[in-house]
């Protein structure tokens, strides 16, 4: 187990890594006392994720997990803060408007670019150096690696997506962050699964990570599952629901087990 001040590094033996880049609620006391009422509760947490996946060390997989909220700076962005779904609502770098439209920071109080750099260096830069050197480490030992980047929404959000967020949504960027067989592999334990409605590449294919970190013909596969939180969690009081979360990881254990098969 490596610990930082940033993230925490659990080195396990599986071809196989975990990534839960939005699963941080730690907000400064200098950048949460600039936030408004509502955007201190930190809403847009992927609430719980790393402990919903806590049980993938038992399959050896490693595990990176942030200790900051996506507030600070959102890890499963690009640094030059390129939109990952142009046309789209979205949220940025630095978030300054939140999923329910509202802003984030009280008037006048957002960061500047000058900022925006600065919590670049601090915050983003260490996790994904961290990232990038365990995945070279798992492809070194095994051959192969597998990077998963573990999510969650809320799922019914009228700013960013019309209707109900199906329950699970994989993201491979349209099939080309892994291999065609994981592809196939995944959207089969999907299919054979009957607890919940997914679908492949929908309006979450894939987030700065999935796309960055891809490199399917040197064994370098990427991908994204987006959970909508009601299946394991209260979305309002954000609650960990223990029963519905344990039916959930059984679905979502068996896609890591495809994964690393």
């Amino acid at each position: 187990m490596m610990s930082m001040d940033i993230f925490e590094l659990h080195r396990g033996t599986a071809p196989l890594l975990v990534s839960v880049p939005h699963d941080g609620t730690v907000v400064p006391d200098g950048i949460a006392a600039r936030l408004t009422d509502s955007a201190r509760r930190v809403p847009d947490t992927d609430w719980h994720i790393a402990r919903l996946y806590a049980f993938a060390r038992e399959l050896g997989a490693s595990m990176i997990v942030p200790r900051h909220s996506r507030y600070v700076v959102d890890l499963n962005r690009s640094e030059d803060d390129v939109s990952l779904y142009p046309g789209q609502n979205t949220t940025g770098l630095c978030p300054i408007v939140q999923f329910s439209g509202e802003p984030v920071y009280r008037d006048g109080m957002a960061p500047t670019e000058a900022e925006i750099r600065e919590r670049v260096e601090r915050y983003w830069r260490p996790y994904h150096e961290a990232l990038q050197a365990e995945l070279a480490r798992i492809h070194a030992e095994h051959g192969r690696v597998v990077l998963w980047e573990g999510h969650s929404i809320k799922g019914d959000l009228p700013f960013l997506f019309e209707g109900r967020l199906p329950d699970l949504n994989l993201g491979t960027v349209g099939g080309t962050s892994c291999s065609p067989l994981l592809q196939s592999r995944l959207e089969a334990v999907l299919a054979g699964q009957g607890d919940y409605d997914f679908v492949a590449n929908g309006r979450f294919k894939g987030g700065y990570i999935t796309r960055h970190y891809n490199n399917p013909s040197k064994g370098i596969d990427a991908v994204q599952l987006e959970i909508s939180q009601r299946i394991y969690m209260d979305e309002d009081s954000f609650v960990y629901d223990a029963i519905k979360a344990a039916r959930a990881q059984a679905t979502v254990r068996l896609l890591l087990q495809a994964a690393i098969a």
